[in-house]
């Protein structure tokens, strides 16, 4: 990664975004804030914020303890990618 986006606002553009979005982030989550931030500034109409109860953000990656939901994901890629 360029380290020019280090320094870059991330939402900056967000609200180009005009595709359906799915945002997906943990019920205790540090990073939960900025998972909710980007849901607001998204600018689709069609976006889904997903908080998976009891989970953190490590959890949402190796699965471990079982929480990330991918059947959410399935639903949502089944229904918008047509």
């Amino acid at each position: 990664m360029p380290l020019s986006f280090m320094n870059m606002p991330l939402l900056s553009y967000a609200s180009e975004i005009t595709i359906p979005t799915l945002i997906v982030t943990g019920e205790k989550a540090h990073s939960r804030y900025f998972a909710e931030d980007a849901y607001k500034a998204v600018g689709s109409k069609d976006k889904e914020l997903v908080v998976v109860p009891g989970a953190n953000h490590v959890d949402l990656y190796d699965n471990v303890a079982g929480k990330i939901p991918f059947a959410k994901f399935e639903q949502f890629f089944q229904t918008k990618l047509k």
